[in-house]
């Protein structure tokens, strides 16, 4: 799992490992003004009902958040390299329609209880889920993968609401001051969760082993990752999630949660496990269930993040 982007100081240069002086990474003087505004942002639309919560945050993100941190122009030049064909006007509408959902998306996580009681009972799209029960009923664990698309918090909150117990891995975001308060919003749904690193997947690996179920988030650009085609473009891939599941004899289950178009309500799809066979192939079959998804709404994608790097670089 990974928090979302947030204003400020995105990421310490990782060809040269710059860094102020003697300052702590992700808790410079921009990242605590980045924080602070986040904060009252936060604050203010948590004071409103719910539906005008999710509005505002959403509003801000694409109308003023997202311009001012370069996510629209960002997502409009991935558009267009995945989709040159496209019309600029269409291009823009759907950078847009990212922002919203990724304001949307943030606060629902800070919406916590609230936001649970507007999830469904059960998945929507249930192929995967009496796979998972008898995983369960066997003590076998389950790897569950997902992208940033719809809300991905969803799938673990409604599965923890039927009685299972999910933890997972995340990213910390470079902000520290910001992943201090984003990281709460993930603990205390299900499972443990552990933040990337060496103490992180010590603790991960323990819960795996012991037949539990856990999520990962793989469509980030990995710089240790190998090259698999996403959306036509070869972008660097972790391998984790399937080479774990080998390891551990652990289903692999795509999930997703799939905003409505009202902006509120979210459907969530448990999907067949993943067969095994090599990690390469496994997640080539991920990266084609989330293809999937994103063709049937790309304005529910991550379009902010710089997941093409490696094609970048070879153009």
């Amino acid at each position: 799992m990974k928090g979302p982007i947030m204003p400020g100081r995105m990421q310490q240069d990782r060809n040269t490992g710059r860094q102020g002086a003697g300052r702590e990474p992700g808790r410079g003087v921009g990242d605590w003004l980045s924080d602070r505004v986040l904060r009252g942002a936060i604050a203010t639309a948590m004071a409103l009902p719910y539906p005008r919560r999710l509005a505002l945050m959403g509003g801000l993100t694409s109308g003023l958040i997202g311009p001012l941190a370069g996510y629209r122009r960002r997502a409009e030049r991935n558009l267009a390299l995945i989709w040159p064909e496209m019309p600029a006007p269409r291009r823009a509408a759907l950078a847009a329609a990212c922002c919203d959902n990724l304001g949307r998306t943030l606060i629902e996580n800070y919406s916590g209880a609230e936001f649970a009681r507007r999830l469904p009972d059960a998945p929507a799209e249930t192929t995967g889920l009496e796979a998972i029960e008898r995983a369960r009923a066997e003590r076998r664990p389950v790897v569950f993968v997902t992208g940033h698309f719809g809300n991905h918090e969803a799938p673990r909150r409604v599965l923890t609401a039927m009685g299972y117990e999910i933890g997972g891995l995340y990213r910390a975001m470079s902000n520290r001051f910001v992943n201090d308060h984003y990281a709460a919003t993930m603990e205390g749904v299900s499972g443990p969760v552990f933040a990337k690193g060496r103490r992180g997947l010590t603790g991960f690996l323990r819960h795996l082993k012991a037949g539990g179920m856990a999520t990962l988030l793989f469509d980030l650009h990995d710089r240790d990752g190998v090259e698999i085609d996403f959306l036509g473009r070869p972008a660097l891939t972790a391998l984790t999630a399937a080479e774990l599941a080998l390891r551990h004899d652990a289903l692999l289950v795509p999930y997703f949660g799939i905003r409505r178009p009202d902006g509120i309500g979210i459907d969530v799809a448990v999907e067949a496990p993943i067969p095994h066979s090599e990690p390469l192939a496994m997640m080539q079959e991920a990266t084609r269930r989330l293809e999937q998804r994103i063709a049937a709404d790309p304005g529910q994608w991550f379009w902010v993040h710089n997941r093409w790097k490696a094609d970048r670089r070879k153009r």
